[in-house]
C-alpha cells in the first residue's frame, strides 16, 4: 500500500513538473510570435507569479530559454528579459555576483531597447540585490529610477512594483510616513490588477509600518492576513519575512516567548530550501534573546546567523560587489556624457542644417533680384562678396572638426592645414568673385538699360497719340 501512494505522489509531482514545463514552453511561443513589443513584455511579466520568487531553478529555467529564443530572434526585449530572469534566479540562490552580473547586461540592453517599462524591470531586478545586502541608499536610487522609468512606460502593474519596494526599504530605514504611503499606493495597485507578488508585498509592508508606529493590534491584523494567503503555498520566503516581522513586534513590545516562537518558525520555513541565507536575521534575534541565559541556544543560534550570514555576505563576495557596482555607477555616468554630446552634436546638426538652408536661400534671392531693376550693380557687387564671404566661411566651418580629428588637436599642424585651406580658397574667392560680380553686374547693366529703352518707347508712344 505504502508503494502504491509513492508511486501516486512520484506521479503527481511528474505531471505537476511537467505542466508547468509545458506552460513555460507555451508561454515563450505566444511571447515570440508577439509582435507588438508592449504586448511582447506583457506576456514576460506573466511569468513574475508568487512560483517564481519560491523556486530559484524556475526563473532561470524561463531565463535559459528566452535566451536561446532571443538569439535565434534576434529580439532585444527577449533578450533583456532573458537576463532579468537568471539574474532574479541567481540571486534568490544568494549568488549576487552572477545575479549582478545578468542585471548589469539586462539593463544595458533596456536601455538600447528604448522601451521604459523593459528597463523599469530591469533595474527593479538589480535594486533587489543591494536591498537584500541592506545597502538601502543604493537600493531606494535605483527604485526610483525603476519607478521613473516604469512611469513613461504602458505597463500598469510594472509601475506598482519599485512602489512595493520602495515602501519595504523605507520601513527598513524607519522613514515610516514614506513607508505607509508607499504601501497604501501598492495594496491600492494590489485591488486593481489582482497580482499576488503585490498583494503579500503590501500585507507586509503594512504590518510592518503599523507595527512600528504602534499599532499593535492593527499590524497583527495583517500579519495574520499575510500568513492566511501563505497558508498552503509554497511562499516560503513571504512566510519568512512574515514570521521575522512578527518576532520583530514581539520583541518591540517585549513579549519574549512570541518573539522566540515566530522567529524560530521564520527559521524553519527555509531550513530546508535554497532560501537558508534569509535565517540570518532570525537567528542573530534569538542568539541575542538567548546570550544572557541559555549557552547552547546562544551557540546554536549564533552559529546558524553565522552560516547564513557568511553565504550572503562574505569578504570576497562584498569586494566584487562593491568593484562591480562601481564599474555599472561608471557606465552610467558615461551613458550620460554620451547622451549630453549627442544632444549637443544633434542640436550643432540643426545648425548647420538652418545655415545651409540659409545660404541656398540668400543665393536665389540674390539670383533672382540680380535679374530685376530692383537693384542696381553697386548692390549686386556688395551682395556678391557678402555671399562668397558667407559660402567660404561655411565650408571652413564645416572643414574644422574634420582637420581637429586628422591633426588631433595639434597647434602645428593645424596651422600648416589650414594654411593649405587658405591658399586654395582665397585665389579661388578672387576668381569667382571678379567673373560672379563682374558677370551679374554686365547683364544688371543690360536689363536695366533694356527696361529704360521699353520706358522710353511707351513714353514716345503716350506723345504721339
Amino acid at each position: 500500500m505504502k508503494k502504491i501512494i509513492i508511486l501516486f505522489c512520484f506521479t503527481v509531482s511528474m505531471q505537476t513538473a511537467f505542466a508547468q514545463k509545458l506552460n513555460v514552453d507555451s508561454l515563450i511561443q505566444k511571447i515570440t510570435t508577439e509582435k507588438d513589443e508592449d504586448k511582447k513584455l506583457e506576456l514576460t511579466t506573466a511569468f513574475y507569479t508568487p512560483g517564481i520568487n519560491n523556486d530559484p531553478g524556475y526563473p532561470i529555467e524561463i531565463g535559459l530559454k528566452l535566451l536561446r529564443q532571443s538569439q535565434a530572434d534576434k529580439n532585444t526585449i527577449e533578450e533583456a528579459s532573458a537576463y532579468s530572469f537568471l539574474g532574479h534566479g541567481y540571486r534568490l540562490l544568494g549568488n549576487n555576483i552572477k545575479a549582478l552580473d545578468y542585471h548589469h547586461k539586462a539593463i544595458a540592453l533596456a536601455e538600447g531597447s528604448g522601451n521604459f517599462s523593459l528597463l523599469s524591470i530591469a533595474k527593479l531586478q538589480m535594486g533587489h540585490i543591494y536591498k537584500d545586502r541592506g545597502e538601502y541608499d543604493k537600493a531606494i536610487q535605483i527604485y526610483q529610477s525603476s519607478s521613473n522609468d516604469a512611469e513613461k512606460g504602458k505597463n500598469e502593474l510594472i509601475k506598482a512594483w519599485p512602489l512595493g519596494n520602495l515602501g519595504s526599504v523605507y520601513l527598513a530605514t524607519n522613514k515610516l510616513d514614506s513607508a505607509l504611503m508607499y504601501s497604501q499606493r501598492v495594496y491600492e495597485s494590489h485591488l486593481r490588477t489582482k497580482d499576488k507578488n503585490l498583494q503579500m508585498l503590501a500585507f507586509v509592508n503594512l504590518a510592518g509600518v503599523h507595527s512600528k508606529m504602534g499599532h499593535g493590534p492593527l499590524a497583527i491584523t495583517w500579519y495574520n492576513m499575510a500568513i492566511q494567503e501563505s497558508a498552503g503555498t509554497s511562499n516560503t520566503r513571504y512566510l519568512n519575512m512574515v514570521y521575522s516581522g512578527l518576532a520583530d513586534h514581539y520583541q518591540s513590545i517585549q513579549q519574549t516567548d512570541s518573539c522566540k516562537l515566530y522567529a524560530r518558525k521564520a527559521i524553519e520555513s527555509v531550513s530546508q530550501t535554497p532560501f537558508f541565507y534569509l535565517s540570518s536575521k532570525p537567528a542573530q534575534l534569538l542568539a541575542g534573546i538567548y546570550e544572557n541565559n541559555n549557552c547552547d541556544s546562544t551557540l546554536k543560534y549564533a552559529r546558524i546567523f553565522k552560516i547564513a550570514n557568511d553565504s550572503l555576505n562574505s569578504s570576497k563576495a562584498n569586494q566584487q560587489i562593491v568593484l562591480m557596482t562601481f564599474d555599472e555607477d561608471l557606465r552610467q555616468q558615461e551613458l550620460v556624457i554620451e547622451k549630453i554630446k549627442a544632444h549637443e552634436e544633434r542640436q550643432q546638426n540643426i545648425q548647420y542644417i538652418l545655415i545651409a538652408l540659409g545660404i541656398v536661400t540668400f543665393l536665389i534671392l540674390f539670383f533672382v533680384l540680380s535679374h530685376s531693376i530692383i537693384i542696381n550693380g553697386k548692390w549686386i557687387s556688395f551682395f556678391g562678396i557678402l555671399g562668397l564671404l558667407i559660402v567660404f566661411e561655411f565650408i571652413n566651418l564645416l572643414i574644422h572638426p574634420f582637420l581637429e580629428r586628422v591633426t588631433h588637436h595639434s597647434p602645428v599642424l593645424m596651422l600648416l592645414a589650414l594654411v593649405c585651406i587658405a591658399a586654395l580658397l582665397v585665389p579661388l574667392h578672387h576668381k569667382i568673385e571678379k567673373w560672379a560680380t563682374a558677370k551679374l553686374v554686365e547683364k544688371n547693366k543690360k536689363i536695366r538699360l533694356a527696361a529704360a529703352k521699353r520706358t522710353i518707347e511707351q513714353l514716345e508712344n503716350n506723345q504721339t497719340n
